[in-house]
């Protein structure tokens, strides 16, 4: 297992079980079986183990409803259902990064965390506009805006099922209530608050896509830790293909796949994506 990987997983048992600030690097060390000299190694500090592991739930997020939207290859009257039971299964999978990361997401307030976030939200929004664009079309233009806040409503409310409830939940039956709900928003909604305009206005300043001296840079951290396999080999490729496109988009979306199908690279998959414009 990748050093930083192992850190960010014992760390995060540590913290839903005791929160951040009860939890010492020296106990993270002791549960991750590594000296202190190689924490500080993989992370400067305890604030930039909780920004990797907030980083790391949110780029699986976006990653996982971009590919959805994108190429999941769902029908219109599927869509829906799929992305919340996609997002359901990703907050109880992940129940104890998502209890950290709603307890601990303010404990660090800086710019690099507040324009990270940004950056996340501004690729959900695009997400599932597209997806209602898809879904409705043109027959809720004036209410589309509202709708994506409804759906991004949803999201939040029902993900804190498992945050404050142990209960087992049938994720099934509450995916195809948020559809009828969705729907029925869709249908009915005639007063439109939120609008374009209002939604640029409140729109910030986020971090652009990589360029790619940053991207390139990014695969290079990750070969290092990699072993040798399939993703590395996949990874290799991709750079030469950033610095050098000879294979037509067919072939690299197929290098990408066989990155993203690795829990891990979910998001360098999503940046990759973005940058050979394959959605």
């Amino acid at each position: 297992m990748v050093k930083k990987q192992l850190i960010m997983e014992k760390a995060l048992e540590l913290f839903a079980e005791q929160g951040f600030d009860a939890t010492s690097v020296q106990q993270i060390t002791e549960k991750s079986g590594i000296s202190k000299g190689a924490f500080y190694l993989s992370f400067k500090s305890k604030d930039e183990l909780i920004f990797a592991l907030i980083d790391h739930f949110m780029s699986e997020i976006v990653s996982n409803i971009d590919y959805l939207v994108s190429d999941g290859g769902y029908q219109k009257d599927e869509l829906l259902y799929q992305f919340y039971l996609t997002i359901l299964r990703n907050f109880e999978e992940h129940s104890n990064l998502a209890t950290v990361f709603m307890k601990e997401q303010t404990h660090s307030l800086n710019m690099e965390l507040i324009m990270k976030l940004h950056f996340y939200d501004k690729q959900i929004n695009r997400a599932i506009l597209k997806m209602i664009d898809q879904i409705y079309g043109d027959s809720i233009a004036a209410t589309k805006f509202d709708l994506l806040y409804c759906v991004k409503g949803f999201m939040k409310m029902y993900s804190e099922l498992f945050i404050f409830s142990k209960l087992p939940l049938d994720l099934k039956l509450l995916a195809s209530s948020l559809v009828e709900k969705t729907n029925l928003l869709a249908k009915h909604s005639t007063v439109p608050f939120v609008t374009k305009e209002l939604v640029n206005m409140l729109d910030l300043p986020a971090e652009s896509p990589p360029t790619q001296e940053t991207l390139v840079k990014h695969i290079n951290d990750l070969i290092t830790d990699l072993q040798e396999g399939f993703v590395k080999d996949a990874l290799h490729e991709l750079r030469e293909q950033i610095n050098n496109q000879t294979l037509d988009l067919l072939l690299i979306n197929g290098l990408v796949e066989t990155v993203r199908q690795d829990g891990q690279f979910m998001w360098v998959a999503f940046l990759l994506r973005r940058y050979f414009k394959l959605s």
